[in-house]
């Protein structure tokens, strides 16, 4: 005999906790939140640190122990309070060269890698570029470009690091001083994973020439682009600028994914940007 609607919803009001817990744990975290409202079995499953710890990444216990925080400041009544803490407050790891947080909606692995975790080139003179504390900065130091003609950062990460079967997205993050000179419709080379594009750091649109002043023969090169070839930077919530590098997908294999950001062909002499780190997070 068939069972009438309100006998199946009864009978789901009658599972026990843990078999909800079992449930919830194969859905989503703003599913989970959502479900709380169907009833007080519901609401507490929904609550479990059995449903939250299966949102956690498997690794997240190891990734908190190179935080040094991980003792102190990480201890938690429960693992949602965890989870969400995790997803509001960036951790500062691997001695403060990197950023670890989660995505709220799904709790993938985000990173931020800061100019310390960067390959940085001249960065280790004075005269081309700087170490400096901002207040609004993540990192206890950024670098902040005096003066080169040739621009170039590198990163790297394992994918091990990241959430499996996940698209990913690169960004640098950064900001442009008030002096900055040198990036105005610059085009510049970013590459992820072998994949390049061209993207600019200043946000004013329309494609110009740039000239390069050291060309041979004594006149001047002209370096032409369509501007529907490269990506311009947003503002982010946090007062720094934005530019997404590239995407790459982590399958789940161990690799490693190099990141890039170039310009060294228009001979023009940059300054004024301070990088903040390079940003990957999921699409």
């Amino acid at each position: 005999m068939a069972l009438t609607e309100s006998e199946a919803v009864g009978l789901i009001y009658a599972l026990p906790e843990e078999c909800i817990a079992g449930v919830l744990s194969f859905t989503s975290p703003p599913d989970a939140c959502r479900s709380s409202s169907v009833s007080t079995n519901f609401r507490s499953a929904a609550e479990s640190d059995a449903v939250w710890e299966s949102f956690l990444p498997p690794q997240y216990k190891s990734i908190i122990s190179r935080s040094a925080d991980s003792s102190s400041s990480l201890c938690f009544s429960s693992k949602k309070e965890l989870y969400l803490h995790l997803c509001d407050h960036p951790l500062l790891i691997d001695e403060g060269k990197k950023s670890f947080w989660l995505e709220k909606r799904t709790g993938k692995i985000c990173y931020m890698l800061s100019p310390k975790d960067l390959l940085i080139v001249w960065m280790e003179n004075p005269y081309y570029w700087r170490w400096t504390s901002l207040p609004d900065a993540r990192f206890p130091e950024v670098a902040e470009l005096i003066d080169v003609w040739w621009l170039e950062i590198r990163g790297k990460i394992n994918t091990c690091m990241l959430s499996p079967a996940t698209l990913y997205k690169a960004y640098l993050v950064f900001n442009l001083s008030g002096s900055h000179n040198g990036f105005v419709n610059l085009p510049i080379e970013a590459e992820v994973g072998g994949h390049s594009r061209t993207v600019f750091l200043d946000a004013k649109q329309g494609g110009v020439r740039v000239y390069n002043p050291r060309a041979e023969m004594g006149y001047c090169q002209a370096l032409r682009w369509r501007e529907e070839d490269g990506g311009r930077p947003k503002k982010r919530g946090d007062g720094w600028l934005e530019v997404e590098l590239g995407e790459f997908f982590n399958g789940g294999d161990d690799d490693e994914v190099e990141i890039s950001v170039l310009e060294v062909k228009a001979g023009v002499c940059k300054s004024g940007l301070i990088v903040h780190g390079i940003e990957i997070r999921p699409n």
